[in-house]
């Protein structure tokens, strides 16, 4: 190869190329370096340094160039077909590098013990942020964060140890749910419009029947009614550390999405709490999200997350899916700042802030 030095970009790019073609990775690094001494930022010269490095086997430094080379690509406004193809071969050899990562660091590990089933949940969420097959979601209340609070998604079960006993009372619950579902004018929009905030036609979920529900309890307040109506529902959220704020918390409610309906992705208001479910009636293809985690909903099988994280939810079977919600403290906050919470909401009632309701 003549002397690099002495090259222009074009002449430079086809020695390149030649090399690489040729696997002469040596012969490449030497004109992809010299392309990057006159531009770092050029994005075939990237991909031809990463090429060089995964010939020579440096496959976590190509990953580096690779990366480089499309995030530079994804700033050029019309890129030209010579340009296009580079950065499909980029995006290529990062999923090819990423794949050998993650099966290299499974291989390792399953060879010292690690069993994706049976160890660690959180070690192999670890592993998920790592190799980039989960993403690292975070508590975003829209009104109020309490500092400090563990960033959970799905709350592990012996945190909770007394949902076990609202799963027993679940055939009684379906009972009480059945005889309300006779009664479907009962149902109304989850998402319903406040005279005192702005119209927010949140996703086009605003006054929409295709999730609905029949309140037990609403922003803090019995609906005699309908909890006259449901005696053993009400009895097996008697154990339940109910968030109780005057106005507020806790609200009760049978929720039902219609087949086929979606919520979309959000967050919700405060985080010192976490929202229970108890599928009631869960046909198969209904689903939740909660951060980086997607479970389906199964009858009886119940559990309870932070809906600060962005979660959202699915119904893809041919049948409406109906689940009791309730809200609840999370363990971390303390009889304490229960009260302190209870007593800040308050004063912005009395300094006529009227802070939104909390909902579920």
């Amino acid at each position: 190869m003549s002397d690099v030095r002495l090259s222009d970009p074009l002449t430079l790019l086809a020695q390149a190329r030649a090399a690489r073609d040729q696997s002469d990775f040596a012969a490449l690094a030497l004109a992809a370096d010299a392309l990057l001494e006159m531009n770092p930022r050029e994005p075939r010269a990237l991909v031809l340094k990463a090429d060089a490095l995964a010939g020579r086997g440096e496959h976590r430094a190509a990953a580096s160039f690779y990366g480089a080379a499309l995030a530079q690509g994804r700033a050029v406004p019309s890129p030209s077909a010579d340009l296009k193809m580079e950065l499909e071969r980029a995006a290529r050899a990062q999923a090819e590098g990423a794949r050998r990562f993650e099966q290299g660091l499974r291989d390792g590990l399953e060879a010292r013990g690690f069993d994706p089933v049976s160890s660690s949940a959180r070690f192999s969420a670890s592993l998920d942020l790592m190799t980039g097959k989960r993403r690292l979601y975070y508590q975003q209340p829209k009104f109020y964060m309490f500092p400090g609070l563990p960033q959970i998604e799905f709350q592990p079960r012996d945190t909770v140890d007394w949902l076990a006993g609202v799963e027993a009372a679940g055939p009684a619950i379906r009972a009480e749910l059945d005889a309300i579902l006779a009664e479907p004018t009962l149902f109304a929009p989850y998402v319903e419009d406040r005279a005192n905030r702005p119209k927010n036609a949140q996703a086009g979920m605003l006054d929409n029947a295709a999730w609905s529900a029949v309140f037990l309890w609403k922003d803090g307040a019995e609906v005699p009614e309908i909890a006259a109506r449901c005696p053993e529902t009400m009895k097996a959220l008697a154990a339940a550390p109910l968030c109780r704020i005057p106005g507020r918390s806790p609200s009760i409610l049978f929720s039902k999405l219609q087949a086929g309906a979606r919520i979309p992705p959000h967050h919700g208001l405060i985080n010192p709490r976490l929202i229970c479910h108890l599928p009631l009636i869960a046909p198969p293809g209904s689903h939740f999200r909660v951060g980086g985690e997607t479970r389906e909903w199964r009858e009886g099988q119940a559990w309870a997350f932070d809906d600060t994280i962005e979660h959202e939810a699915w119904n893809d079977s041919g049948r409406d899916r109906t689940i009791l919600i309730f809200d609840v403290w999370k363990p971390e906050i303390t009889a304490e700042e229960q009260d302190l919470i209870r007593a800040l909401f308050a004063a912005i009632d009395a300094t006529g802030g009227g802070a939104p309701k909390l909902g579920v």
